[in-house]
């Protein structure tokens, strides 16, 4: 949505507000919500009278809403909505950011992402824990040797390819690595959603989002749902090839004053997957190296097939 004019600004906003409503919408079902069957439906999810009505708006004003029309609804509006739209808390974030686009540009766009050394040195703290900093669009940003032997060494690829989404749909390695790719494909997807709603007016994110949009109908069909949600925990079952199955716990951690996260790996104390991750790491000894995005070639983590053109 960067460029143009503040109503090109204003109309953009419009209409992604009215594609996520509609896509939420969409995906509710009537009987989970004790709705009435009645008639046939011809689409899928609740019909626009039935989310009016579960918001407490008319029906006029809430079609006019989802066609985009120049409205400004109130919180409250926004409240209601959310309820009856059954959103999380970051869908409901993302409904409030949406709803409320500033009519003006925003004074500056967001520029390079640096990492500052005392983040960095968490990287080598953590070691021989896979860890990794990412910013705003999900690119790799630092890095230690535990996260290129786990996933992959971003220093082996060119600079503005280091980005977990691209590496996500359009390395087949990844794909392969990923026990159950299509979840964490939804995962990122949804994160980068709720970036995009962070940032509206980022070209760095629209221009990844374009280039995505072409290359992967995967993609496309995923970002056309309007997932949203931040990534915070969660558990991920890797098939390596060199330790075969393991499965890690990850966190990840907001960095403070940034749109930077630090994202960690562990295994349980004493399972297999602890003894496979160790046998990983030595596999890949060295010192503890958090490598900055402009680092040069180090050891190939496990999916290096194709990454430098993906």
């Amino acid at each position: 949505m960067d460029g143009g004019t503040a109503e090109d600004r204003r109309e953009a906003g419009r209409r992604e507000f009215a594609a996520f409503l509609r896509a939420r919408r969409e995906r509710l079902d009537p009987a989970e919500l004790g709705l009435p069957s009645v008639g046939q439906r011809r689409t899928p999810g609740l019909r626009r009278e039935e989310v009016a009505q579960l918001a407490g708006v008319s029906v006029d004003y809430y079609v006019r809403l989802e066609q985009g029309r120049d409205l400004r609804p109130s919180a409250a509006v926004l409240d209601a909505l959310a309820g009856a739209l059954q959103l999380a808390a970051s869908e409901r974030d993302h409904l409030f950011r949406l709803g409320r686009t500033p009519p003006e540009p925003r004074r500056s766009t967001p520029g390079v992402e640096r990492v500052r050394p005392v983040t960095r040195r968490l990287l080598e703290l953590v070691y021989p824990a896979p860890a990794a900093i990412y910013g705003r669009r999900l690119d790799l940003l630092a890095w230690n040797r535990g996260f290129s032997a786990l996933i992959i060494d971003p220093a082996l690829l060119p600079a503005g390819r280091r980005n977990m989404v691209l590496l996500m749909f359009l390395d087949p390695g990844i794909r392969e690595l990923y026990a159950h790719w299509s979840t964490h494909a939804r995962d990122v997807v949804a994160a980068l959603r709720a970036a995009a709603g962070r940032h509206p007016d980022d070209p760095s994110i629209s221009t990844l989002v374009g280039e995505l949009s072409i290359k992967s109908a995967e993609f496309r069909s995923l970002w056309s749902r309007h997932d949203v949600r931040e990534k915070t925990a969660g558990r991920k079952e890797f098939d390596h090839p060199l330790v075969g199955r393991i499965a890690l716990d990850y966190e990840m951690l907001a960095v403070p004053n940034s749109d930077q996260a630090l994202q960690v790996y562990s295994a349980a104390p004493d399972s297999p997957d602890e003894a496979a991750l160790r046998l990983l790491t030595s596999l890949h000894a060295g010192p503890a190296h958090a490598r900055p995005a402009q680092a040069g070639p180090t050891h190939a983590g496990p999916a290096q097939a194709g990454a430098a053109q993906a």
